[in-house]
């Protein structure tokens, strides 16, 4: 039973005890049962319109909306630090090797690479969204910073097993023996990139997001319901 669940099935607990109750007790029961699965609800749909397209809700859906300026992000990171001059020497001298059949090896580099950049674009991708505002009751921006390590392991997984897989090796090499080495070579590298990107889909990124950061955003349908909980609380003691 994941968080979410368990705060919403909590609120609709006090509710239904509120419903048992006789005044005084019955009236602030209630206002906190409510307030919480007001908040409760409302944040766990603001998570879900982040990953999936409401019909009708305007801004839901925004992973897969703009997941093209993610996958740009990406293809920018591993032209300039994954692709640089320094890197391209280096497998061109793999390449002259006697050892043809051997591996080009990429794992040092890619652990090396800077990969924050990729991860502010996706928080600023979200910030922007209209689940920006609702992010911004619990601390903003900051309240994703505990996803940036886990984020950054996914990506240097992910990006491995993109260059060690037979297809990339076997392009690089095609492309790499083809002719002479020459100032084409980067764009030659460039388009291998660029085509081994163009396959992710949609639903591969809203899929890569979502199994990183979905888990940790239950705590906002749990904070949600705790804070709105405490504002029913302290409404039903306000005189009218």
């Amino acid at each position: 039973m994941n968080k979410s669940l368990l705060t919403n099935l909590c609120a609709a607990a006090v509710i239904g005890v509120g419903l048992l109750l006789d005044t005084p007790w019955r009236e602030p029961v209630l206002s906190m049962g409510m307030f919480a699965l007001a908040g409760g609800i409302t944040n766990w749909l603001a998570i879900h319109m982040l990953f999936e397209k409401v019909p009708g809700l305007y801004g839901s859906g925004v992973i897969t909306a703009r997941f093209s300026e993610f996958r740009t992000a990406i293809e920018k990171l591993v032209m300039e630090q994954f692709f640089n001059q320094q890197s391209l020497d280096r497998f061109v001298s793999e390449m002259l090797d006697d050892k043809r059949d051997h591996q080009l090896d990429f794992s040092e580099i890619i652990d090396q690479t800077d990969l924050n950049p990729v991860f502010d674009n996706l928080v600023a991708t979200i910030m922007e969204s209209s689940f920006g505002s609702m992010l911004s009751m619990v601390g903003g921006a900051k309240a994703l910073n505990p996803l940036k390590e886990p984020f950054v392991r996914k990506m240097q997984h992910s990006l491995n097993d993109i260059a060690h897989s037979e297809h990339f090796q076997q392009h690089l090499r095609e492309k790499l023996s083809s002719g002479p080495v020459s100032d084409d070579l980067y764009r030659q590298i460039y388009a291998i990139v660029h085509s081994r990107l163009e396959e992710l889909t949609p639903l591969m990124v809203k899929q890569m997001i979502q199994d990183l950061i979905r888990q940790h955003l239950g705590w906002l349908v749990v904070w949600g319901g705790v804070f709105g909980g405490l504002i029913g609380l302290l409404t039903s003691f306000l005189p009218l």
